[in-house]
């Protein structure tokens, strides 16, 4: 009796998963690499910042150039600014864009697929063009060289409301049919039921709007108009450019660039695994 005969062995192309990996590889320390050349920079001497070849580790760390830092600017007043114009814009950006990305998403009413439209148009609009119609807006109702003034007009964001739109639209409409047959109101169960269902969205969400408005830059400068008092990290570094003129004083630099991307790096590290799921989760229901 003869034996049946076997299915050919599928090879694995383990040749393609090398170089892919080797790929990916070169991507990550490509992309890892400015980040790390800053923080050795600000823990070497003046003498290794001018040292030719470069030196790539310092031999002898010092924290010299954030004790200098702290002599130029007011470091901590800034960081505070600025983690209270992105933590207050970061909030109010995820209620506004649940709130009408569920209107979009589970209501029915006149216009609403002109209205959202009209709300995607915006998206493609540069920055520059609405500086100035804000600027007067802000300025109509007092706001200006405040913090207040920067954080005010930037609470509603398209992007947001149409990511937001995007992930409430695969919410089943039978459960929230359920909640409003046990009595629950609109928000219970907006921040209840449906919001729990999208953490990885909502964190992806927060995670963009938190780092955009830390890096935020034209548009603070034009609303504080010179109040030194009230800059954000990121205006109070510039600072620092007089100081780059010569290698010597390259640490100083690289130590305040680092102290200024210290919290966004702080803030992926602790929200990338409900990153990653958002990005897969979208591709899955694209």
């Amino acid at each position: 009796m003869s034996t049946p005969a076997r299915p050919p062995s599928r090879k694995r192309p383990s040749g393609n998963k090398a170089l892919l990996a080797t790929a990916m590889l070169l991507v990550a320390v490509a992309s890892a690499f400015p980040l790390a050349w800053m923080v050795l920079s600000s823990l070497k001497t003046p003498a290794e910042t001018m040292q030719v070849p470069p030196v790539w580790i310092p031999h002898t760390p010092t924290l010299d150039a954030y004790e200098k830092v702290a002599g130029v600017i007011n470091v901590g007043r800034s960081m505070w600014n600025s983690l209270v114009i992105a933590s207050v814009t970061t909030a109010g950006i995820l209620v506004t864009s649940m709130m009408a990305g569920y209107a979009f998403a589970k209501y029915s009413f006149r216009g609403r697929s002109l209205l959202f439209s009209l709300l995607i148009a915006t998206m493609f609009l540069p920055p520059i063009v609405t500086l100035i119609p804000l600027y007067r807006m802000v300025g109509s109702i007092g706001l200006n060289a405040s913090l207040a003034g920067i954080i005010v007009p930037n609470l509603a964001n398209a992007f947001g409301i149409f990511l937001m739109r995007q992930f409430i639209a695969g919410v089943p409409d039978d459960l929230i049919d359920a909640a409003r047959m046990d009595g629950a109101s609109e928000l219970l169960i907006l921040f209840k039921i449906v919001a729990p269902s999208m953490a990885p969205a909502i964190a992806a969400l927060a995670l963009f709007a938190f780092v955009y408005h830390w890096n935020s830059y034209l548009w603070p400068l034009t609303v504080l108009q010179g109040n030194a008092d009230a800059y954000p990290i990121v205006i109070s570094l510039s600072r620092l450019l007089s100081y780059n003129r010569g290698a010597v004083n390259t640490g100083l630099v690289m130590a305040g660039a680092t102290l200024a991307v210290l919290p966004p790096l702080v803030l992926f590290v602790f929200l990338q695994r409900f990153f990653v799921d958002s990005i897969v989760g979208s591709a899955i229901k694209g």
